[in-house]
């Protein structure tokens, strides 16, 4: 039993920094094209949870997954496994093993290794790599850095890759690292690097071909990626591929997603390419890491069940980005501006047992539909307002469901690490009605019936805990769905 890849999906936030605008703000550095940020409310743990969505949407569903694996070298939490969160927000099954894989970025690799081994004996595993990267202001690791999420579902059967070489290469010498307690990463010169690294890639990569049974003309679709540019670059350039094989490296559009870029890039590349074709994945992260994957015939169908799932590729994704961000926000929202905040008490801690009996609601989004009368209430309740029904109640998860804003309003009090807060009351296909939080969207530009999707972010955090809960979020098809009109969608009853 070998198993592969059987589904994938990535996640790039919606904001973009034009590096212009750094330049414009302090005098020097900034560059062309754009980097990918991830939003106040968002860390690893969110961004992997929308990647992961988006690989069970169109692939083996959250019943049949297994085990979860998270890597990010930014984890939310340390002494706490934030696997499980992403675990909880997913609503996979109890059984369901949920690990962390963090420290350096060579983890990610490792990680899906992992999936891919546990897939070949015979277990379904999601492998989520996260990353979020910062950089101090001005810095080229600001500059050039981006934050981003991809995720792989792998299992013994229906692949639509297979893992059919690999090589690595691993030597210890300090290029890139941080030590606990510390938010940005020291590099050294970059010379000495690259010397280093290139060496290991061609190392790696002739170990992959060689395990594969392949030649470097068999290869069709070549990634390079790694946190040193240079060595990137020149290890590229002398692959000995053909030409047209080395794919985009998206950097220019996003940036460089640490831990997440080499997934996002293999996801790109799985959008794009025809069953029986070779893919060549090569890491560089404290040595170097090759694999080379083969399409399958089942590529296609996956591909079809995707955009018929209406999950956004990565070019949808780099294209649907907002660079209007301004470079004074973006700081803020790094913790590297403080600035002061509403004159408001500061947020409370999250209780511990209050959490854990509101699990399916808080991670999940899961409400209760009346097996009496059909009305649905959220939060879930054992008591039908509409019917007086006791216990009569059968739960029903709406994080996938759309829904159409009813009304909002803009409190420029509240509490919030960007204000003004928008509230919106949602009204959700299918009934349920309930007030959250807007997140991704400019005030001024929403308006009543706009449509809505919901995302899992973090609300606030108060004495080292994460306040975890989905919000809502301006939808990619703002065209609302057919019958919505006269069939009570747009009269909703109390608690609808």
């Amino acid at each position: 039993m070998s198993g592969g890849i059987t589904a994938w999906g990535t996640y790039l936030p919606y904001w973009r920094l034009q590096r212009s605008a750094i330049a414009s703000t302090l005098g020097g550095g900034g560059g062309r094209g754009t980097r990918a940020v991830a939003s106040y409310d968002e860390d690893t743990t969110t961004l992997g949870v929308e990647a992961a969505r988006h690989a069970l949407a169109a692939g083996p569903g959250s019943g049949a997954v297994q085990d979860l694996f998270l890597s990010t070298p930014d984890p939310g939490y340390l002494d706490k496994t934030s696997a499980t969160t992403v675990h909880a927000a997913l609503g996979l099954g109890r059984a369901s093993g949920a690990y962390d894989f963090t420290g350096a970025s060579r983890s990610a690799i490792a990680t899906l290794l992992q999936a891919l081994a546990s897939a070949g004996g015979g277990r379904t595993t999601l492998a989520v790599l996260s990353d979020l990267r910062t950089g101090l202001a001005g810095s080229a690791e600001e500059r050039d850095s981006g934050d981003g999420a991809a995720a792989f579902a792998c299992g013994p059967e229906g692949a639509v890759a297979e893992l059919v070489g690999r090589g690595a290469a691993s030597d210890e010498f300090l290029d890139r690292w941080r030590v606990p307690g510390e938010a940005d990463s020291h590099v050294w010169e970059e010379r000495f690097g690259e010397e280093l690294y290139v060496p290991l890639a061609r190392e790696a990569f002739a170990a992959s071909l060689k395990d594969a049974g392949l030649a470097e003309g068999d290869v069709d679709h070549a990634i390079v990626t790694g946190l040193h540019v240079r060595a990137v670059k020149a290890t590229a350039s002398g692959l000995g591929v053909r030409d047209g094989v080395l794919a985009p490296d998206l950097i220019g559009a996003v940036g460089n997603l640490g831990a997440a870029h080499a997934g996002v890039a293999l996801c790109d590349v799985l959008e794009r390419a025809e069953p029986g074709q070779v893919i060549a994945v090569l890491s560089l992260a404290d040595g170097a890491d090759s694999l080379i994957l083969r399409t399958t015939d089942a590529l296609v169908g996956a591909q079809r069940a995707r955009a018929e799932a209406g999950v956004p590729t990565v070019a949808e994704q780099v294209a649907a980005g907002r660079d209007d961000l301004t470079y004074p926000t973006f700081l803020t929202w790094r913790g590297q501006l403080r600035r002061e905040p509403p004159r408001r008490p500061d947020p409370e801690r999250p209780g511990a047992p209050t959490v854990h009996r509101s699990e399916e609601w808080k991670y999940g989004f899961v409400a209760s539909r009346c097996l009496v009368c059909g009305f649905r209430h959220m939060p879930p309740t054992r008591a039908c307002l509409a019917c007086h029904a006791i216990d009569q109640m059968a739960p029903e998860r709406l994080a996938d469901v759309p829904g159409t804003v009813a009304t909002f309003t803009i409190d420029h009090l509240a509490y919030s690490m960007s204000p003004p807060v928008v509230g919106v009351i949602v009204d959700f296909d299918g009934g349920g009605r309930y007030r959250c939080e807007m997140t991704d969207v400019r005030a001024s530009e929403l308006s009543m019936g706009d449509r809505v999707a919901m995302t899992f972010r973090r609300v606030w955090t108060a004495q080292g805990v994460h306040n975890y809960f989905w919000k809502a979020r301006p939808a990619t098809d703002q065209v609302a769905p057919s019958g919505a009109e006269g069939d009570g969608a747009g009269e909703p009853k109390r608690g609808e």
